[in-house]
């Protein structure tokens, strides 16, 4: 399973089913007479059932662990089993299936998923991505996560997630667009301004989303900007919104930094994953006077204990942010980890820090910028170190800030500078990693747990003031 952060909206998955390959096996070992290339087919079969029974596991289990959080952050509030069983799933799960007349002639059928954790505050929000293992299990996840990050910043939103099953890599613009279009009528009566507000999130951008806002605008048969963010500034976009996850991440690792003594300037840091996050942050942390000391892309990382060029990387990457094909001298994911440095950042993909590395981690910080990157039993080992772990729905909650603020420009018809964005975030950042720090002092939990218990309070508070428990 992987779960990105490209957009700091969330992540990824799986979706076929046992249920969905054995007929395949059924037809492939009748129409073969060789018995050896029944064989291999048989084994080939096998291996797929294996990866997805793996995949579906490791969703189930991503789901699982953000409800067992849920579960002790209510219990820490005084909440009772009733208010658990009303937050511990969404409330609205969407399933639709739409056509696409593809460039060849054919008609393919897409399968997309929207999710709706919880509206007692107000409407949903949350981003669509477009991925080949995308699932329901997982875009309820993502949901969930976007709920506690809204509560954690305290912005009038509950959460929402998003997808598509398709890989946007093999098809053209034209394939996109009919695909972007075709998923805004099939979920057009459960999504609004006032309802729930889309956003980009993995391999979807501000093309697509202006796409969206086109087609939900046609639907609605007047201009509806306030629909979706993430959109072209000459759309109504906001400014800071490409760069609002790394800068908030930013944001909280010089927090971070201060409260365990540490100086921004020369600092090392040590960041996995180049992409809109990833690279963003490199940046933003070598300008700051941060030395980035190793860097990975999909492909492998690289490492220089006096400071890479971010500069060169930057302008060296391709348009999915990979650069590791350029050297030869590369080191692995495992390496990466283990460097020396003071500030280790994963913004990457889930499940990175396990009990299987915990111990090897040198950093005296780690700043989720991924979503789910560390394990609970990572989590307790770091924390029982001494390490300082701010965990992801604090950490990257940039980038719905910024869409909330987009959202409000729209509604307002009034924009703002790049630096009132930049400003109003840090605050907002800022603020909200205090009172993080100051839940986890008062109850004498872990950083994970108090963000928890942070982003859940306001969504049962509201859900017991209206009366639905």
């Amino acid at each position: 399973m992987i779960i990105g952060s490209d957009y700091g909206d969330g992540s990824f998955v799986l979706m076929n089913t046992i249920k969905r390959t054995v007929p395949v096996f059924t037809c492939v070992y009748n129409k073969q007479t060789s018995r050896g290339v029944e064989k291999m087919a048989v084994n080939t079969v096998l291996k797929e059932i294996t990866k997805q029974q793996k995949e579906e596991q490791e969703t189930l289990s991503m789901l699982h662990s953000t409800q067992t959080v849920i579960h002790e952050a209510l219990k820490k509030l005084g909440y009772s089993d009733e208010m658990f069983e009303l937050l511990k799933e969404p409330l609205r799960s969407l399933k639709v299936r739409f056509p696409v007349r593809m460039d060849d002639g054919s008609v393919k059928v897409f399968t997309g998923y929207r999710s709706q954790h919880n509206d007692s505050v107000g409407p949903t929000k949350g981003g669509v991505r477009f991925h080949p293992e995308v699932d329901q299990n997982e875009v309820n996840s993502l949901a969930i996560w976007m709920s506690l990050k809204c509560g954690i910043t305290n912005l009038p939103f509950g959460g929402g997630k998003g997808g598509i099953i398709c890989d946007p890599r093999q098809m053209s613009l034209r394939e996109l667009e009919k695909l972007s279009r075709g998923y805004v009528r099939a979920i057009s009566q459960i999504v609004g301004p006032n309802k729930d507000i889309p956003a980009p999130d993995v391999y979807t951008n501000s093309q697509i989303m202006a796409w969206m806002m086109d087609e939900y605008s046609r639907l609605r048969e007047y201009d509806s900007p306030g629909f979706i963010t993430g959109k072209p500034i000459v759309l109504g976009g906001s400014q800071g919104r490409e760069t609002a996850t790394a800068r908030g991440v930013a944001i909280v690792i010089e927090e971070a930094a201060k409260k365990k003594g540490i100086e921004l300037q020369g600092a090392r840091v040590v960041i996995q994953g180049f992409g809109n996050a990833g690279s963003y942050l490199a940046k933003f942390m070598h300008d700051a006077g941060a030395k980035v000391v190793g860097v990975s892309d999909v492909y492998g990382a690289i490492a220089d204990p006096d400071g890479l060029d971010i500069d060169y990387l930057l302008d060296r990457r391709d348009s999915f942010g990979t650069f590791s094909k350029l050297f030869t001298n590369t080191i692995t994911n495992k390496e990466l980890f283990e460097l020396d440095c003071d500030i280790l950042v994963p913004a990457a993909i889930s499940s990175q820090i396990t009990a299987d590395n915990a111990a090897d981690i040198k950093a005296s910080i780690v700043v989720e910028a991924a979503n789910g990157p560390t394990t609970l039993e990572a989590t307790k080992i770091l924390t029982d170190r001494g390490v300082f772990l701010v965990p992801d729905i604090l950490s990257n909650a940039g980038g719905v800030t910024v869409s909330y603020f987009e959202w409000v420009q729209n509604n307002q018809g009034y924009y703002w500078t790049e630096e009132e964005v930049d400003q109003k975030l840090k605050k907002i950042m800022v603020d909200s990693f205090e009172n993080v720090i100051r839940v986890a002092q008062t109850h004498k939990v872990d950083m994970r747990l108090a963000a928890y218990m942070v982003g859940i309070r306001k969504l049962a508070e509201a859900s017991s003031f209206r009366g639905w428990v």
